[in-house]
């Protein structure tokens, strides 16, 4: 029986692409998404995979939404937490709100996500957690102290998180996507792109939203228990641990 992956943030960018890959690797995929009904029901239509709608920053939504999709599709096997949101600015003129938003957003939700299925992998002793993170989580960014820090904080989470379930069959990891060619970074402006942007690359080139589908369709594999506790790099060379 094919095994049942929940993509946060699954309908738009590089979550889209996350689904349809793992669907295609013959996964049985939910995508739940936060409010463009719009394009969730587009993305529906279009690849047949099921959508639902909830918070992520909010536990009860997500236990909620969880436990939905395991009475529609079966036990969640793998969790793929894409799920994410930017309110930049420089920190001495940041609001309290964009701070507290992109925190819960980003980085609560990976507890408030994780927590309701832990235990059923554990007891089956098999589990997928992959955490979409970033390069700025890495190396920190001028103007996203709020999203910086939650995305480092992503990494702490995952390597925690890998340590305490290793035994039980469930890996944990994260990846840190450099500038991918999503909808958002395809609309900087030509200039800004070529000079300030490429040249940070060594690759000379944004990355594709499938190529970070392919990093988690890896790590989602039964074949792919010996890595736990990982940070998988997909920048272009931008930026090398």
């Amino acid at each position: 029986m094919a095994r049942v992956a929940v993509v946060t943030g699954g309908t738009r960018g590089i979550g889209a692409a996350i689904s349809k890959a793992l669907k295609a690797a013959g996964y049985k995929v939910a995508a739940s998404y936060a409010g463009n009904d719009e394009a969730a029901q587009k993305f529906k239509a279009e690849t047949g995979i099921p959508v639902y709608k909830w918070d992520v920053s909010s536990y009860d939504a997500c236990a909620a939404g969880l436990k939905q999709v395991e009475a529609d599709l079966g036990p969640v096997e793998i969790l793929v937490n894409n799920a994410g949101i930017t309110r930049d600015g420089m920190f001495h003129r940041m609001k309290p709100e964009n701070w507290t938003a992109v925190i819960n957003t980003n980085l609560s939700s990976l507890f408030n996500m994780c927590r309701p299925v832990i235990e059923g992998m554990r007891e089956r002793k098999f589990g997928r957690i992959i955490n979409v993170s970033s390069i700025n989580g890495q190396k920190g960014q001028m103007g996203q102290t709020n999203y910086s820090a939650a995305k480092a904080g992503e990494l702490g989470f995952t390597k925690a998180l890998a340590q305490e379930n290793a035994r039980a069959g469930v890996t944990v990891n994260a990846i840190c996507p450099g500038y991918i060619g999503t909808e958002m970074v395809r609309a900087v402006p030509q200039e800004v792109m070529e000079k300030s942007i490429l040249p940070q690359i060594p690759i000379g080139r944004l990355g594709e939203p499938e190529e970070i589908a392919r990093c988690v369709v890896f790590l989602a594999a039964d074949e792919s228990g010996l890595i736990t506790g990982s940070t998988l790099s997909a920048n272009g060379g931008q930026y090398m641990v």
